[in-house]
């Protein structure tokens, strides 16, 4: 776990947390909105990476950076580009060194930086390891300024409501703190807005042109809603959104069944993708599907209230 910065906190704590900060000490939170140095075992930083599928073309933001293992071993072995945050300028000025040391101090550096206050925009992935109450102190901003398909990868914590796309628990012999040295690994891909009303004109199966509206409702990846065409509205199915990719069922059509499979790209007010007719007994019909955002909803999860958080008892 990786030291950060609360910049709301009062001169006189902030003195004491610099110096703790120096002592380096695996201890618990000094102050609320901090969170200790512990450092990520090895086999856990390879595997967060290995689920966040890094590849050469990706920019990793390490919050809270630590010694830099994480930053620097994406860019080591996969030939990543990123830079890590932290409070304690003795681990950055070590992160540094040793990224020099790897041969790869031109694509890993590291920042004396307050988390609340880094510019996340130019990440493809995220990587923190962070107390609960600071998951969910970023949240908002991990949500709000991270491009859709951005792959966030937390160690131990999980960020509340928002469910992770993928959770595991993993052995951590080179853990320093718990009895039972495991570790959780939490996996999420930042949701487009999908909510609002969307509207198209299609002539599906060659027969006469109808015009759609799709209903959605959204909570962070999760979405749900209604699809609508001369009057019968149905609800979709099988609904799933993974980045800026949204597909769903519908079945339109009782008096002839069939299964509607929609999957498309949302890009800003548009969606650009293909529907599949598929009717039993018949060869499956495809053809493309383009939609305009015409109501704009705002996700269920940006209207969460600000989460109530207890600092730790001294």
């Amino acid at each position: 776990m990786n030291r950060i910065f609360n910049s709301a906190v009062c001169a006189p704590a902030l003195a004491a947390l610099l110096v703790a900060s120096l002592l380096i000490a695996p201890a618990r939170a000094q102050d609320y909105g901090d969170t200790p140095y512990v450092q990520t075992p090895q086999n856990v930083v390879d595997k967060m990476l290995d689920v966040a599928k890094i590849g050469a073309k990706d920019y990793v933001i390490d919050l809270g950076s630590g010694d830099g293992r994480m930053v620097i071993t994406a860019a080591q072995r996969y030939g990543a580009k990123g830079f890590g945050v932290d409070l304690d300028r003795r681990l950055v000025t070590l992160s540094n060194r040793l990224a020099a040391k790897a041969g790869v101090a031109d694509r890993a550096v590291f920042y004396e930086r307050d988390i609340y206050e880094t510019d996340l925009s130019p990440a493809s992935v995220v990587t923190i390891y962070l107390l609960p109450e600071v998951n969910l102190m970023m949240r908002p901003k991990l949500l709000a300024m991270l491009k859709p398909g951005t792959r966030v990868v937390s160690h131990d914590y999980g960020m509340g409501e928002w469910t992770p796309d993928l959770t595991f628990t993993m052995d951590a012999p080179g853990k320093t703190v718990g009895r039972e040295k495991k570790s959780k690994v939490f996996y999420w891909v930042v949701p487009a807005r999908a909510s609002g009303k969307w509207r198209w004109r299609s002539a599906a199966d060659g027969g006469v042109a109808r015009d759609f509206e799709l209903a959605l409702t959204q909570m962070f990846q999760k979405v749900e809603g209604t699809l609508s065409v001369e009057g019968k509205t149905v609800p979709i199915e099988e609904a799933k959104l993974v980045g800026e990719t949204l597909s769903f069922v519908a079945r339109l059509d009782t008096s002839s069944p069939a299964r509607y499979e929609f999957n498309g790209r949302i890009i800003n007010h548009a969606i650009e993708g293909a529907v599949r007719t598929v009717r039993a007994g018949a060869t499956p019909q495809q053809q493309s599907w383009s939609a305009a955002r015409t109501e704009i909803w705002e996700p269920r999860h940006f209207a969460l209230p600000a989460p109530t958080l207890v600092p730790p008892q001294q």
